[in-house]
């Protein structure tokens, strides 16, 4: 493999030479902006041997560098050696950016290339201003990719599905005109959707083109007068045919857009800069004035309506029932030895695929015992993965895809005897997710003016984290979902009532352990005075949190209240669906603690 990366990267600097330029840069995304990328686009990790889900490649005429964040240092590392491939951590104070890299490797007057199907256009304006610093230039019309990667997948040819209404809740055709009037009130009289899950969602369709994402492969171009889907027109079925001419939307081949923006019949055009690829911007951009504005979709898709709300708590119910069987197997299963990260993995999967409805997961499982828990993003792989004990703590996040909604879940598990320092950051981080668990807010608050309630108990201790608290989830679609978010840097899509959210503080200790403790919420009404709307979260997740590594004292009367609360609720909801012994068990993990 090592020799195949060192060729590749050879006849790619060929291909460079041919075209006078002095450098390329692979990123990791896809002409849709997806956070999962099919394989036909996993180009960085065809021409890398990185596997990682992050990293950027930038490969000149006598160097190539891998850019990539501290989850995958050390996979990047193994990687990486013999390819002739410098690793570059990104975010460290000595790690140059890619720019400030280029200028320090390229001549004044070189040019360096991207893909602009690949990169969006926000980020390729951003890019070129900053190499425009070094005296470099960019140019985005150019793939060499397409004809170096013999044996390249194709794209994925997965079937589509219709969405039922009773999940979905609002008609497609309903969808269509609230985004109508939405994009008239911009000054625009059409948009062009990229981002699948947008798609997915305006159509009330679902596919399985990308991993743990029901999404498809498609454009969605949506005017005053028509709707129309570019799609490979083998992925729809006579019966979807039917139901998209039902509700107007017309279907065109997925290679026929370029053709079409050049002759957009209309005077204006949206497209949001962050959604949307460069190269797409280009097609059309001579013919039609285009408004660069945010879409008004991702605000749409993430209030949800009746019928996705009335989803996502059964989905949460089943989810729920899947966690309790697995966390009694567990507690039994350690001590008898021979279980691994990842073959609870696997058993995982097994008692959520006995649930109804159940359609996948909705992100690779993060399974980190002792110090891989301090791993943010880790998966087990069968070279890392290593057999669990009954001692120390075990972090388990995971998620589901259900049809009618998606669940994301961490618990930190204790296997047995924890050391001090264990049960004072487990308590702090449990002090955090109770304290933005219980928050009430007045309308008009963003998450980051929340963000604080996570993480203040901590920083009194010196300590933080420095992922994002909380994240939309989708309805049976992506788990990350915004424009919402809660996090340190400022996000400024307001909290409203029917968004979900995520609530996610933890303590990572390198070499180590890890802790965090999540659940996923439902923002709700909470009341209405002199002073205006408040706002208040529902907890949606169903399952225990583990009171064993708890430091009593360090908890106050009313953060104890809230756990014993939700307590009584995850067990009155779950144990009439358990059988005794899971009943039993789930009566022990919740009965009320006291200070």
């Amino acid at each position: 493999m090592k020799e195949t990366i060192t060729e590749r990267i050879g006849r790619l600097r060929q291909c460079l030479m041919a075209q006078s330029l002095s450098a390329f840069i692979i990123p990791s995304t896809d002409p849709h902006s997806g956070e999962y990328v099919p394989d036909h686009w996993k180009t960085r990790e065809w021409m890398s041997g990185f596997t990682g889900s992050a990293g950027t490649l930038v490969v000149t005429l006598d160097d190539a560098a891998l850019w990539t964040d501290s989850r995958y240092f050390l996979q990047a590392a193994d990687q990486l050696e013999g390819t002739g491939i410098r690793l570059m951590k990104d975010r460290l104070p000595d790690t140059p950016s890619i720019p400030a890299w280029l200028g320090e490797q390229l001549s004044p007057g070189s040019v360096v290339g991207i893909d602009g199907w690949v990169n969006t256009l926000a980020e390729t304006q951003a890019l070129e201003e900053t190499l425009h610093n070094y005296c470099l230039r960019l140019r985005t019309d150019y793939d060499p990719i397409a004809g170096l990667w013999d044996g390249r997948p194709p794209l994925p040819g997965t079937p589509v599905t219709v969405q039922p209404l009773e999940y979905a809740g609002v008609p497609c055709r309903q969808k269509l005109d609230d985004i109508r009037r939405a994009i008239t009130a911009q000054g625009a009289e059409g948009i062009l959707l990229s981002t699948l899950d947008d798609i997915a969602w305006a159509l009330n369709l679902r596919g399985n083109d990308v991993h743990c994402n029901p999404v498809f492969v498609s454009y969605l171009l949506i005017t005053g007068h028509e709707a129309i889907l570019y799609i490979h027109p083998e992925k729809l079925s006579a019966d979807v045919r039917a139901y998209l001419a039902g509700e107007g939307v017309e279907v065109e081949d997925y290679g026929d857009l370029c053709e079409d923006l050049r002759n957009y019949p209309y005077v204006t055009l949206s497209l949001d800069p962050a959604r949307t690829n460069a190269a797409v911007h280009q097609f059309v951009k001579t013919r039609a004035e285009v408004l660069l504005q945010p879409s008004p979709v991702p605000a749409m898709k993430a209030v949800k309506n009746e019928a996705e709300i009335r989803g996502f708590h059964a989905a949460m119910l089943r989810d729920g029932i899947a966690m309790v069987k697995f966390l009694k197997w567990l507690e039994e299963a350690v001590p008898q030895g021979h279980e691994t990260e990842m073959s609870i993995d696997r058993k995982l999967y097994e008692l959520r695929a006995e649930q109804p409805l159940f359609r996948g997961i909705s992100f690779d499982t993060i399974a980190g015992y002792k110090e891989h828990g301090a791993i943010v993003h880790y998966e087990a792989t069968p070279e890392t993965d290593v057999p669990l004990a009954p001692e120390g703590l075990l972090l388990l996040d995971s998620g589901a895809q259900y049809q009618d909604g998606t669940t994301d879940i961490t618990r930190t598990i204790a296997l047995g005897e924890t050391t001090e320092d264990e049960k004072r950051d487990y308590t702090l981080v449990l002090k955090g997710h109770i304290a933005l668990a219980r928050a009430c807010f007045p309308q008009g608050t963003c998450g980051t003016q929340l963000d604080v309630l996570a993480r203040a108990d901590m920083w009194r201790e010196g300590t933080n984290f420095l992922h994002g608290t909380g994240h939309g989830v989708g309805s049976y679609l992506n788990v990350h979902e915004g424009p919402h978010q809660i996090r340190m840097n400022h996000m400024p899509a307001l909290l409203r009532p029917g968004m979900t959210v995520t609530n996610e503080p933890g303590i990572y200790r390198a070499g180590r352990y890890g802790i965090r403790t999540e659940n996923t919420m439902l923002v709700v009404p909470f009341r209405t005075t002199e002073f205006g709307e408040f706002y208040a979260f529902e907890p949606l997740t169903l399952c225990p949190i583990d009171t064993r590594p708890i430091v009593r004292s360090m908890m106050d009367s009313a953060e104890t209240a809230w756990l014993n609360a939700y307590h009584r609720m995850v067990y009155d909801k779950l144990a009439p669906h358990l059988d005794d012994a899971h009943r039993e068990w789930l009566k022990e993990k919740t009965k009320a603690i006291d200070n």
